[in-house]
């Protein structure tokens, strides 16, 4: 579900922190899908309960499995039902995998500079670009506050009517969900995807590729494109498309890190983080000037693997 496909990329490019990259060889991706039933999301009544048989989940399949677990967000970020714990803070302290570290900021900040990168092999300077987001949560918002640092004309599809007039007030015109094909047809530079999943379906991937002046799709969202074959339709637009997984692994090298950091017993230097994101710009330049040199025959994966500088252990995996 994507996250393998992350830690392909953090090894195949060589980044991530310095504790990840010393380990990267026996790091593996994976998911674990907890579905709450009803009243045990983080801040209802059963969500002691619900985490408690998470905990108990992890510790049963690292004792029987011989492997160590680490989580990042996933399993709730927020206070929980008794108004005060939050919920991060509360599976840190019962299970050692489990780690706090915000992982939005350099997670946001990879996307920011993968953008950068991107339009700048395309001759477009932020400061003259217009760029949508759609999802303006915490990795969204990092970008607007960002794209602000440039003047950047940004534009948004967000869910949420309360984000949606707090964008407003910041000079960002946002649209909501069912206004996402109108949103999709104006006039833009980039593409930024960070919702809850599902952004890039098929309709929406019809109305990118008929949008002239769209040149660069990227961003972090977990399953982003129901159906993967679309990503041709946008190859075949010209429309240069960043697979999600590559923009969203700044994420899972911050939960790493600090992971490892703690088995270390040293510092959790969320710096490093951030500079391992900067080594993405250089990425989207490169990988995005070798699609557009060659005439859009190559998709972004295929640049980003052949003009790549393998990191340990790693061999370019066959399309």
């Amino acid at each position: 579900m994507g996250m393998e496909d992350k830690v392909h990329w953090s090894r195949l490019l060589g980044v991530g922190g310095p504790l990840v990259m010393r380990d990267i060889r026996r790091i593996v991706g994976g998911k674990c899908v907890l579905a709450p039933t009803p009243g045990s999301h983080v801040g209802e009544p059963l969500d002691r309960q619900l985490l408690d048989f998470a905990i108990a989940c992890f510790q049963h399949a690292e004792g029987s499995a011989g492997i160590h677990i680490t989580t990042g967000q996933d399993l709730g970020h927020g206070v929980m039902h008794d108004g005060v714990t939050e919920s991060l803070a509360y599976l840190n302290s019962r299970f050692a995998g489990s780690v706090i570290a915000d992982t939005s900021v350099p997670t946001g900040e990879g996307n920011y500079q993968l953008l950068r990168g991107m339009l700048r092999a395309c001759d477009i300077d932020l400061e003259r670009a217009t760029v949508g987001l759609i999802g303006c949560g915490h990795i969204g918002m990092h970008l607007v506050r960002r794209l602000a640092e440039s003047e950047t004309e940004t534009i948004a599809l967000e869910s949420r009517p309360e984000r949606r007039d707090e964008l407003a007030a910041m000079g960002v015109r946002a649209w909501a969900p069912d206004a996402k094909r109108e949103f999709l047809t104006n006039p833009m530079d980039a593409l930024v995807v960070n919702a809850a999943g599902g952004s890039l379906d098929p309709a929406a991937v019809e109305v990118i590729a008929l949008n002239d002046r769209l040149e660069v799709i990227c961003g972090s969202e977990n399953l982003v494109m129901p159906d993967p074959s679309v990503a041709l339709v946008l190859r075949d637009a010209h429309k240069i498309y960043a697979p999600t997984e590559l923009g969203g692994m700044v994420g899972y090298l911050t939960a790493a890190e600090e992971y490892l950091s703690r088995l270390e017993g040293v510092p959790f230097e969320v710096e490093t983080l951030l500079e391992a994101a900067r080594r993405l710009e250089a990425v989207g330049f490169e990988a995005t000037a070798r699609v557009r040199a060659g005439g859009h025959r190559e998709t972004f994966e295929q640049a980003v693997t052949a003009t790549a500088c393998r990191g340990p252990g790693e061999t370019p995996r066959p399309d």
